[in-house]
């Protein structure tokens, strides 16, 4: 049975670090969530350490400009793992080729600046799909319209054998009150199809590898000593799971119409939802506070 708690200090002291999830747990795309910002302040002044943990399809130092701008102050934090840093690896050493078609928004650039985290990092070029090995998808080119659009480009991709390396696993995001597709969406029809699709956010071990990474700069934790914090089923409940770590469940951002969420989820529903996708949390919560 998952415990319904009213604010994240009732079981932050049985834990030395959190991998905290940001767009539904920390801001919703416009703005911080002052409470949110609270909690973290609290666990960083207890002596907690937190890894934001982020499918974002950039490197951590735009993430890290963005989070800025919405409000979410250096204090609040410690370091950051984003997809886009575990996907740039894998792009940099060549998973998808050297010559790739880029599916993504002109704001999603900074993916392909230069990575030095390797020594013989791949030379990378963006041309056009027929002249492609692979694809990297940071997000659709218009987040708004359905994924089927790039149906007849994936049809002639997968009679290629291209690759499509996904650098957001999110299938959908809530920008205030709008919902918007991810690249994790056109992932999904491209594996449908009959390709192959690279994932290296959550809920997949490469980016919780990158964070554990991340966290041990600060000196080593147990995975008993770390617990996630996340909205997403699919995404940070699931990868906690598999990660064998404890997790929060933030059911008042995607899930909160299904689990009844006002402050907090309703009992009920919150089974219901947990059990229609065969999952489980330790924790839930309406809102990161």
């Amino acid at each position: 049975m998952t415990r319904i708690i009213e604010q994240f200090a009732e079981i932050s002291h049985m834990y030395d670090a959190a991998f905290v999830d940001l767009w539904g747990c920390m801001h919703n795309g416009i703005a911080a969530f002052p409470d949110a910002i609270a909690a973290c302040r609290a666990f960083r002044a207890a002596g907690g350490r937190i890894v934001m943990l982020t499918n974002a399809p950039r490197p951590r130092a735009t993430v890290a400009k963005q989070m800025a701008r919405l409000g979410i102050p250096e204090d609040a934090w410690d370091s950051i793992a984003t997809s886009g840093d575990s996907a740039r690896l894998a792009m940099f050493s060549g998973a998808v080729g050297r010559r790739v078609y880029h599916i993504g928004e002109p704001k999603d650039d900074p993916f392909f600046e230069p990575l030095h985290m390797l020594e013989n990092p791949v030379d990378i070029s963006r041309v056009p799909l027929q002249e492609a090995e692979g694809i990297v998808c940071t997000g659709p080119f218009d987040p708004h319209a359905d994924p089927s659009v790039n149906r007849s480009d994936f049809l002639y991709a997968k009679t290629k054998g291209m690759k499509l390396l996904c650098a957001n696993p999110d299938v959908v995001v809530d920008v205030g009150e709008k919902r918007q597709w991810c690249a994790g969406a056109l992932a999904e029809l491209y594996t449908e199809m009959g390709g192959e699709s690279l994932y290296f956010g959550k809920p997949h071990p490469a980016i919780y590898d990158l964070a554990r990474r991340r966290l041990a700069e600060f000196g080593q934790v147990p995975d008993d000593r770390i617990v996630c914090v996340g909205d997403g089923i699919a995404t940070d409940v699931k990868g906690a799971l598999g990660e064998g770590l404890d997790c929060v469940f933030i059911t008042g951002g995607l899930a909160a119409e299904e689990t009844l969420t006002r402050r907090n989820p309703d009992a009920e529903a919150l089974d219901t939802y947990l059990g229609a996708h065969q999952m489980s949390a330790s924790y839930a919560l309406g809102l990161f506070r």
